[in-house]
Parts: C-alpha cells; structure tokens; sequence
C-alpha cells in the first residue's frame, strides 16, 4: 500500500471507494469499525443523537471527504473535511499541491487563553468597584482554579482576571465586566468557563456590593489565536501581482471582505465540522476579531516579497480534542485520528494553514480565469443530479457538460436536461439497432 507521500502524487479521486477505504484503513491503521463507521456502513444510533440534542428525530448527512497534497510545517497529511459544496475539497487538494510544488507552509500559535465575561450592568461608583476587583485578583484566580482541579493538575487553569470599564449604550452610567482568562489545554473549554463564571458570581457580588448580571463566555477569544504563512515561491509575476490586488480590494471594502472571508472559512468549517467542533462559534469569533478595528477587514493578507507570494492568517480559534462531541461521535474521533492530532493546538494550526490555502486557492481563481470557470466544471456533477440523472448516468452527463464548458462560458440545468436527453435518445437509438440486427 502507498504511503501518504506518494498516494498524495497520484491522484485520490482516481481511487474507487473501496481502495479509498482500503488505503484510508492501511495507512493510519483503523479498525474495521472506523471504517464502517466512515463509509456510512453503520448507521449511527438514534440513542447518540438522544444524548446531544433534545426532540431527535434522525441525522442530517453531511458528505465527508479528505483534501490531499497538504504538507504543513513539513507534515504529509489528509485533512478530513464535512461539506456539502461543490469544489472546496477539490480546489483546497489543488492548491495545497501547488502551495506543496512550490513553496512551503509554516504554523504557528499565540497564545492559549480563553475568555470568560462576568458582568455588572450598573454600578454606582466604577472606580471603587473597580479598584476592589483589581485588589482581590489573585483571590479571585485562586478561587477559580480550586473549582477547576483537574484542569489545573493537567497545567491548565484560570491565568488571570481583567476588569474593563465600559460606557452603557442608553447612556445610563457604566458597567464593569472582569475577563477570565483560562488555558483550558485540549478542551474548547466553552462549559468550564462558563461554569467558572457562575462559581466567582457570589464572591464578585460580595467584594462589590453589586448585582452580577450575565456569567458567560466570549467567542471573540483574542487570547489564543492561530497563525499560518504560505509562500510561493519565484511565482509568475502576473499571477502573483493580481493575487496581491484581490487581497487589496478586501481591505478597501467590507462588502468584498465578506465573501473574502467566507471563501477562508469554507477550509477552516469542514475540519471543525468533521473533528465535532462548534463552527458556530469559530464563525462568530472570527467575524468579531475581523472587525476589531471597527472596519470589518480581511483575516488573511497576500504581498509579493521580490519574486515571491506570501500570504498570513491570524485567526481566533478555540477548538477541543477532547471532550463533548469530539469524544462522543465515532466519525469526529476517526477525523482526528486520520489527522494524527492530539492536542487542540495542533488542530487550530492545520485549520488556519487550510483556511489560508481555500483562500489562496479562490483568489487565483478570481484573478485568472475567474470564479465560475473555475467552479462550473466541478458544479457539473450537481447539475446533473438537478436534471434528474438516474445514478448511472450521471458521470456521463458530467464528462459531456465538462467538454461542453470548453467553449461555452456557462452551463446549466437546462444545458444538463439538453445533455441528458440527447445521450438517453442515442441510448434508445442504439438499443434499437441491435434489436434490428438480431
């Protein structure tokens, strides 16, 4: 069996499923069971789904795929990705080859630290509540972590506490609200610290004098964010150049932002949807930490340096390896396995590599032959499924929608429904010729 290296060099979609499998079961040694649960073999029971959500009724599949040809920080990987769109694995596989062919990917973490909010919506002398919370700090911190042993026994914990001073938006005084700040080490880390924040409530309200208002985490968690750089190397100059000034735009204008950065999540969601991590939240904190400045702005930034493209991600990323969902559902700890991480640190930095290379990746595209070129001809599979394709017909129809795309700008279902008669006429023509012969 191939390895990863070099089963990357050919190509995995050439591969039937069952040699997907095969090659997916060899290579990162899973049970027979992983494998089924991946294939879709084994159904999950209605008895998980009871223990995650309330009033289940079934699932909702997603297709799961893996992206190729990624090399991160000098690491041959699959990356396993949830997702229902057209082209994403297919262009995230070819860029990363070309990311792979001519440059390199480099990751990185600052910081580990996630956000709890205790507020105090009126306060009738700030400075004062202030100054007493500022004074019982370390008591506060102290406080926290005996309520989180294990935590703090694995070398995680509450790290600090910061008091913020903020204007009301009726104009009715201020309100003080303390940032917990805690390593939560491979959990995302939402219920803890949301439980810290219930747990200080009573002694913040003792210290103050103050009724606390809401104890709940943020999503815009600054304090630990993922950073990844791509270079291209000696790339052509017009490509480079036009990639530069697709990247311009979205710094000019947050409409232009919006689908810059929507193109950044489509790599970053289908790796946190297939480990069972909460995009909601991932989108949320990185639309807020987008916005920071009071401009929404692009998450990713590309400049030629000489001959060569570089392109920077720095991306709020609170995810878990262990934990809820993650440990809950076979096919998220399979993912995982298939990406060979065990720490969340780890897992933020393939997203944000993988995030910064979908972007690239639609970028080219919009700079080159333009963005429906590029996903007509994989969109044609859809089409075809839309005309009413029985399953057999429908790599048929796909292939003579791809030719017809090589001369015409656009293809539809129409187009498709024209392609599917005429090759059913040609079938039924052909069936009476034989019926003639014999």
């Amino acid at each position: 069996m191939e390895t990863t290296k070099s089963i990357n060099k050919a190509s995995f979609r050439q591969l039937s499923f069952d040699q997907r499998m095969e090659f997916l079961q060899e290579q990162f040694d899973l049970t027979d069971e992983e494998v089924d649960n991946l294939s879709g073999r084994n159904s999950m029971p209605i008895q998980v789904a009871e223990n995650l959500i309330e009033n289940a009724i079934g699932y909702f599949s997603i297709p799961l795929g893996v992206a190729t040809h990624f090399r991160i920080d000098g690491r041959d990987m699959l990356i396993p990705m949830a997702v229902e769109e057209t082209s994403i694995i297919a262009a995230a596989s070819a860029t990363a080859k070309w990311v792979k062919n001519s440059g390199h990917i480099v990751t990185g973490l600052i910081g580990n630290l996630i956000i709890g909010q205790i507020q105090i919506p009126h306060v009738e002398n700030p400075s004062r509540g202030r100054a007493i919370l500022e004074a019982n700090r370390q008591g506060l911190i102290d406080l926290a972590n005996a309520f989180l042993p294990g935590l703090a026994q694995r070398g995680g914990g509450v790290r600090d506490i910061v008091v913020r001073e903020l204007e009301r938006p009726d104009g009715v005084g201020k309100m003080l609200v303390l940032h917990v700040l805690c390593d939560p080490c491979d959990a995302m880390g939402a219920n803890l610290i949301n439980q810290v924040c219930e747990a200080l409530k009573p002694k913040v309200e003792e210290l103050t004098g103050e009724a606390v208002g809401l104890c709940i985490l943020s999503n815009l968690v600054d304090g630990k964010l993922a950073v990844a750089e791509v270079v291209i190397e000696d790339i052509d100059s017009a490509a480079g150049y036009g990639i530069q000034e697709a990247a311009l735009f979205a710094k000019a204008d947050p409409y232009r932002a919006a689908t810059h950065n929507k193109g950044v999540l489509n790599g970053i969601d289908p790796i946190v949807i297939a480990t069972g991590n909460d995009w909601r939240a991932v989108e949320a904190g990185v639309h807020a930490y987008a916005a920071r400045s009071g401009k929404y702005q692009p998450i990713t930034d590309w400049k030629m340096n000489g001959k060569n493209l570089v392109g920077r991600i720095e991306v709020p990323l609170a995810l878990g390896t262990v934990g809820g969902v993650t440990r809950l559902h076979p096919t998220a700890r399979t993912a995982l396995k298939i990406l060979g991480v065990e720490h969340a640190g780890e897992l933020a930095r393939i997203c944000a590599a993988v995030g910064l290379v979908q972007n690239l990746g639609a970028l080219k595209a919009l700079s080159t032959v333009g963005i429906v070129k590029g996903h007509m001809s994989l969109h044609a599979a859809n089409l075809a499924l839309a005309a009413g394709c029985k399953l057999e017909e429908i790599p048929i129809v796909r292939n003579r929608l791809a030719e017809i795309l090589k001369t015409e700008k656009h293809i539809g279902v129409t187009r498709a429904r024209e392609v599917l008669e005429e090759i059913r006429r040609s079938a039924v023509n052909k069936r009476m010729k034989i019926d003639r012969v014999q």
